[in-house]
């Protein structure tokens, strides 16, 4: 299986009423009170972060949010021509995103810890593991997502030497682990 950021943003003038209500609960969760410029001077005035699905496909889209929700995904990987053909930006240490499932529902919000770009043929080992996929080794991650780059940037958009852009993140809502015990 292979996995890849974003392919489905939802556009900020677009959004429907379940990225806005995910968001207004995961900043009242966390206590986000006031926010930054980038997301709205006021808790009442912050646009929600990008909303996004992994993969190509429904199958691919739930199955690798099924491993981010159990924390077993703490990484991702984009080849750096869909960003570019797409206009996207890279990702910044600290952004935060909302990942869709197959259905359009939000169900994971992400902040962004680590940001490199890195030829495909460097990607190393603990990332690949980090990617939470397959059997979590580096030969796995390299067949995988070689299968699936060829497929979404046809076989001459794929070359070992092409640039990736590895992102690590944390799972900051709804958070995993034990649920505090309640008063």
């Amino acid at each position: 299986m292979t996995e890849q950021q974003p392919t489905a943003r939802a556009e900020a003038g677009t959004q429907d009423t379940r990225i806005t209500d995910f968001w207004d609960a995961a900043r009242g969760h966390l206590g986000w009170g006031r926010l930054d410029s980038v997301m709205g001077e006021s808790v009442d005035g912050a646009v929600a972060p990008p909303a996004w699905s992994f993969g190509d496909d429904a199958r691919l889209a739930d199955e690798l949010l099924a491993q981010v929700l159990d924390g077993r995904k703490t990484a991702t990987s984009t080849a750096l021509a869909e960003m570019t053909a797409s206009g996207e930006p890279l990702p910044r240490v600290g952004d935060v995103s909302i990942v869709l499932d197959s259905a359009g529902d939000p169900r994971a919000l992400l902040r962004t810890t680590e940001v490199a770009v890195v030829p495909f043929d460097q990607v190393d080992a603990e990332h690949a593991a980090a990617e939470g996929e397959d059997d979590l080794s580096l030969e796995s991650w390299r067949r995988e997502h070689e299968v699936y780059w060829r497929r979404v940037l046809g076989d001459a958009g794929f070359s070992p030497t092409m640039d990736v852009v590895i992102e690590r993140f944390e799972l900051v809502y709804p958070r995993t682990g034990p649920t505090p015990p309640v008063d």
